[in-house]
């Protein structure tokens, strides 16, 4: 008999959507890292992780099964358990000489069993709390499962770097100063010179450009010696040559393995990319901003040579991987084309790696960052990260096999267990659907509701980088580190608790309407930053947390919208349905966004997402909401 003892939902809501998060962030953030450290090309690592994303874009078809066999509580504890053995056995598979193989099974299992995690944890949540609960706690569910995600590309990666640098050679450290005094100089692309001093003491890497200063504006166009001709050319192609020179050398002598060209490169007679077509010229001429043309000013940079001290042992491979320490973002290492990971061996070690770093343009004081180069056990490094998430959802599993509550209404389906009816119930799930009072009502609330916010959110961060001249804030890429992914962020879990605590004394009823005018009107900020001469830091930095603030107090309303329009049987599964559409209503809008902006321009973009938000109210005025739900009865 089950036991109806309440348990507080403190006691297990923070601990389950954090957990719910960790995998997440497993699959998609910490494998691409790893994957980086431990050599694998960028082609096979776009191609072969961009495909873990999978299971949780289908996860609804496979839903009605969670809702169908076994209990929501069932389901939740032994994914847990599963996701524990297959963080175990991408620890373990990491030091096996066909690792990437390995791991990418035991990623795609993790995968799959975390989607069904989240199938099963949200039909939990709304199984085990009463509705005034379900309100009052939507925002620290929401605040739990960021903070999973910050701990997870965050601390554990932080992990794997404190590992890597005391498991290995002395760490090799460059800081880059940028500063608007210095004056612009072509960098030294010479070999590091072997001295007596070099070749004295124990095994290590030494650069002498420990401390490089670099100027911050580059010039329009520089002259430089091409096939022993002096030859004048815009900065923007030297930079480029610059850039192409330092990745042929390094994979000219072994440090980086040459990438195989895609076809789509190798294609020189591909016909040449062909103007706006007539509806986008159209588009342009009739809502486009009338601005001067743009002239692109090009970010500087500067290359820093590195190298071994001595010869390793025959055979010995001393790998080094070079990151961001610590420092102004604005300043960065090259990764998008280039390889931060170097191979040393007996027969290059006397050789020269190249560094390419780049500097923002829109720097106007010095700024400087500083880069560390480890060398340790990287696969033990990863073994370690992924063994003590392993370790954790064993704790987890273990802890929510007792924490978890046993609500009445999580009973097994009525159903039955054979084949028969488990497919019957499986299609009659997807059919109740859609027939639910108001369905297509409800269809088109998860789709428009966040309509301008789809397509804002794309554009937030290229607005505050892009150049004054182009319509944008012209600010550096630290200040947007700071303005968006800080400030914004605690504006985002800021109004996410709020709006779950008056939701729950209130109802979403009451709070739909603020709510919604919340969602849609601090979207001004963006129309008032675009329109301001010059704003301050401060002011952009209050613009973009009152528009943070109220989609996170806005979106409250349609995460309690899902949950109320999945009450009744099979709510679990159609839970997942509704976040089916949810990620549609996000990726449609957001697809279309940078052509419509690049063609509008930023200021009548902006106006645009507020003529989108006549969406958001609109859906809402046809809603027909229980004004009990989500209040304390």
């Amino acid at each position: 008999m089950k036991t109806t003892k309440k348990r507080s939902p403190w006691a297990w809501i923070p601990t389950l959507y954090f957990a719910q998060g960790l995998p997440y962030v497993a699959v998609m953030t910490i494998s691409v890292i790893m994957y980086k450290r431990l050599g694998i090309s960028n082609t096979d690592i776009a191609l072969y992780t961009g495909w873990l994303y999978l299971p949780w874009v289908i996860k609804p078809f496979w839903s009605p099964f969670v809702d169908i066999i076994r209990t929501k509580r069932w389901w939740t504890v032994s994914m847990q358990w599963i996701i524990a053995f297959a963080l175990a056995g991408i620890a373990f598979s990491i030091p096996t000489s066909f690792f990437f193989q390995l791991t990418l099974a035991f990623f795609w299992l993790v995968g799959f069993t975390s989607a069904t995690h989240d199938i099963a944890a949200d039909g939990f949540y709304m199984l085990a709390l009463t509705e005034h609960e379900q309100s009052l706690y939507v925002g620290i569910r929401s605040t739990f499962y960021r903070v999973a995600t910050v701990a997870g590309q965050g601390l554990l990666v932080i992990v794997a770097g404190l590992i890597e640098t005391n498991s290995g050679l002395e760490p090799l450290r460059i800081n880059v100063n940028a500063d608007p005094a210095v004056e612009w100089s072509a960098p030294d692309m010479t070999a590091i010179a072997s001295t007596e001093a070099d070749l004295q003491g124990e095994l290590q890497f030494f650069t002498p450009a420990a401390d490089v200063a670099v100027a911050t504006k580059a010039p329009a166009t520089v002259t430089t010696e091409v096939n022993g001709v002096a030859t004048e050319m815009p900065f923007k192609a030297y930079a480029a040559m610059m850039r192409d020179s330092v990745k042929h050398m390094n994979e000219r002598n072994g440090f980086v393995a040459a990438e195989t060209p895609k076809a789509a490169v190798e294609n020189t007679t591909a016909a040449p990319a062909e103007g706006p077509g007539a509806f986008t010229t159209w588009v342009k001429e009739t809502f486009g901003e009338k601005r001067e043309p743009y002239t692109e000013v090009n970010n500087n940079f500067t290359v820093v040579g590195l190298r071994l001290n001595k010869k390793p042992a025959p055979g010995e491979d001393v790998i080094l991987n070079v990151t961001h320490k610590s420092g102004d973002q604005s300043v960065k290492l090259e990764q998008a084309a280039l390889s931060t990971r170097f191979v040393f061996n007996d027969t290059n070690w006397d050789k020269t790696a190249w560094l390419y770093y780049e500097v923002d343009h829109k720097l106007s004081q010095a700024a400087s960052a500083s880069f560390e180069g480890a060398s340790g056990n990287i696969p033990m490094a990863w073994l370690v990260v992924f063994a003590v998430l392993s370790a954790f959802f064993f704790v987890m599993a273990t802890y929510h096999s007792w924490a978890l509550p046993r609500p009445t209404a999580d009973g097994q389906n009525e159903a039955g267990t054979t084949a028969s009816s488990i497919f019957q119930e499986f299609f009659e799930t997807f059919k109740s659907f859609f027939q639910k009072p108001q369905a297509w009502v409800a269809i088109a609330f998860m789709l428009l509701y966040r309509l301008p916010e789809a397509q804002l959110v794309k554009l937030i961060n290229p607005f505050l980088l892009d150049p004054i001249d182009k319509g944008g804030l012209g600010l550096t890429t630290g200040q947007v580190g700071i303005v968006y992914g800080t400030v914004g962020i605690i504006g985002l879990t800021i109004g996410g608790i709020i709006g779950g605590i008056v939701a729950a004394k209130g109802g979403l009823k009451k709070w739909l309407w603020p709510m919604a005018w919340s969602m849609s009107l601090t979207c001004l900020t963006f129309v008032y930053l675009s329109y301001a001469t010059d704003p301050s830091l401060l002011t952009v930095n209050i613009c973009v947390f009152v528009e943070q603030f109220g989609y996170g107090f806005g979106f409250t309303a349609y995460m309690l919208y899902l949950i109320y329009f999945s009450e009744g049987k099979h709510k679990t599964a159609h839970y997942a349905i509704c976040t089916g559409f949810m990620a549609l209503g996000m990726m449609l809008p957001g697809m279309a966004a940078g052509w419509l902006q690049e063609t509008i321009g930023y200021r009548h973009f902006f106006i645009w997402t507020m003529i989108c938000c006549a969406a958001t109210i609109g859906v809402c005025a046809f809603l027909k909401i229980d004004p009990n739900f989500g209040r304390k009865k």
